[in-house]
């Protein structure tokens, strides 16, 4: 596979992108109140857009602000530096959704067709975190790059929604976080993974940095209510029995 740079900036933009961060973590006691839960769909495991955003998520950089610039100047240096495989990956990222994605950090038998419990188990995870997203989106209500300056040229759909907290790095974090409770041993790789899915995000135009670490916080969130859940603990036992199957050979 070819190497994809995580964060495509040189040391003075990575300096810029760290500062905004920083002043985004330095925010988070002056976040706002999540607002009351609008009507949930299914439920799978947990129900995710009731969640405290006030605790769990700071603001993003006010507009005008230093670490809004920041912010911005990553996306524009990382576009300015896009190759064809970073946008070829950025729209690979974009769509996926099928368990073949981590072969190469979990195994060449971790695919869709051998584990259909871990599939519909991360596929349940995902489908209740819309509701933390969608609640978040709406709370925020940040607009996407591409909309905040037209220097900005998507690679990828430019979704009509808020930025803040990027939905598909939430979702990238939360099944790392979900396959380290079955895989502990490769948490790291996991995460690594999925911080290089999330950049793809920034990559494409689409995201600032700081929705990238949104998502990121959102996940770990949701992990945390996840595993006070007894459903998702008997599901988390199903698919580590089904793994077990194409481990033990192994060992």
């Amino acid at each position: 596979m070819t190497s994809i740079r995580p964060w495509g900036l040189n040391r003075s933009l990575l300096a810029r992108a760290l500062l905004a961060g920083a002043l985004l973590a330095a925010a988070a006691g002056h976040a706002q109140t999540g607002p009351a839960g609008a009507a949930a769909g299914k439920v799978h495991f947990v129900r995710t857009d009731t969640l405290d955003f006030a605790k769990v998520l700071p603001s993003p950089p006010e507009p005008g602000s230093l670490a809004a610039a920041a912010d911005l100047n990553a996306v524009l240096q990382a576009q300015a530096w896009r190759t064809p495989d970073e946008a070829a990956w950025a729209k690979r990222i974009e769509k996926i959704r099928s368990l073949s994605e981590y072969t190469d950090v979990i195994g060449a038998w971790f695919t869709d067709d051998n584990l259909p419990a871990t599939l519909a188990l991360l596929k349940g995870v995902d489908a209740d975190s819309k509701g933390a997203t969608d609640a978040s989106k709406k709370l925020f209500n940040r607009p996407r790059p591409f909309v905040g300056d037209p220097r900005v040229k998507p690679c990828v759909e430019p979704l009509d929604e808020p930025s803040y907290p990027s939905g598909h790095s939430t979702r990238f974090y939360l099944e790392a976080g979900v396959l380290s409770e079955i895989f502990p041993e490769r948490r790291d790789a996991l995460f690594e993974r999925a911080q290089k899915m999330a950049w793809g995000r920034v990559l494409g135009g689409v995201h600032y940095p700081t929705d990238l670490e949104g998502g990121r916080l959102l996940a770990a969130a949701i992990v945390a209510e996840l595993n006070e859940n007894p459903a998702f603990e008997a599901a988390l036992g199903k698919s580590r029995a089904e793994a077990e199957a194409f481990l033990a050979p192994a060992k």
